[in-house]
């Protein structure tokens, strides 16, 4: 049992908090703006190595670089959707999803510039675990663990207790009804690539604390994040955010040696493709995804 809990279950809950995080950046922006942002991976990778310059230049721990990297990345989107973006709004979503493949193509270029190819890391070094009764707990676990539910909270109260996200939320409901009614939709959307760069970054940096720092960290973990879209609702944020919890924990799961002689149901090295069985099989049984409304 300590097994399960200790080598999958809080390794799925980490991984899941950084599906979760970039899924509800993904689902928000096309709640309100109607197309799949495919640049948002490259947006993770971009607030990563923002954090990465932030340890360099300063000497910081990356959990301290955290609002360098989102105070990197918010700039950028803004930047992207005024440049790229604005002048499609009413395109076909098939245009702008095509756009924001190169948009991420160029985001990766800058980062293939600026820090080269090689993997890097942010240094952390080693720290003793956590331990409680037998359970093993990364002190890095931990910290993404409670910023990923801190950034979720905060996300929660900003769409519910906030005008400006009950205009996200009108907006995301019901676009044309939104403008009539008053709503100042540039503001929204401006706020909407706020918040989603901000997740974004959040999560790559959380990601490349768990791992390593390559341009490819954000693209990496793109498909993931929109089968976690697609399995919490498309456009709806919170289910978004629970599909990347349920999403991290069955990657991790898929390995459990549960097959006769100790044999895992699925080899470590195929866990990725469990975002793909689960975005076709939602696709397949339920394309509104399992959670209903926005929030």
């Amino acid at each position: 049992m300590l097994e399960l809990v200790n080598f999958y279950i809080i390794p799925g809950l980490v991984l899941g908090a950084v599906y979760a995080l970039a899924a509800a950046g993904v689902s928000l922006v096309y709640g309100v703006m109607r197309f799949a942002n495919f640049a948002h991976g490259d947006l993770m990778s971009w607030g990563a190595y923002a954090a990465l310059a932030g340890v360099a230049a300063f000497g910081i721990s990356p959990w301290a670089a955290l609002p360098l990297a989102v105070a990197a990345t918010v700039p950028l989107a803004w930047g992207v959707d005024r440049a790229f973006f604005a002048p499609l709004r009413r395109a076909q979503p098939a245009v702008l999803l095509i756009s924001s493949f190169g948009v991420a193509l160029m985001i990766r270029a800058l980062i293939y510039l600026a820090w080269g190819p090689t993997p890097a890391t942010y240094g952390l070094g080693f720290s003793p675990p956590i331990l409680w009764e037998g359970v093993r707990l990364q002190r890095r676990h931990a910290v993404i663990l409670a910023g990923a539910l801190l950034a979720a909270l905060l996300l929660h109260l900003l769409l519910a207790r906030t005008r400006a996200g009950r205009a996200m939320r009108a907006m995301a409901d019901d676009p044309d009804l939104a403008r009539i009614t008053g709503v100042g939709v540039g503001g929204v959307i401006r706020l909407t690539w706020a918040v989603s760069a901000a997740l974004a970054a959040t999560a790559g940096v959380f990601l490349a604390v768990d791992t390593e720092l390559t341009p490819l960290l954000g693209f990496n973990v793109l498909l993931a994040a929109f089968a976690a879209a697609i399995l919490g609702g498309i456009g709806r944020p919170w289910g978004a955010a629970l599909g990347g919890l349920i999403l991290g924990l069955a990657e991790e799961l898929s390995s459990y040696p549960v097959l006769p002689g100790g044999a895992p149901l699925l080899d470590p090295s195929y866990k990725t493709a469990v975002a793909f069985g689960v975005l076709i099989l939602v696709l397949l049984v339920r394309p509104q995804g399992l959670f209903r409304g926005m929030g």
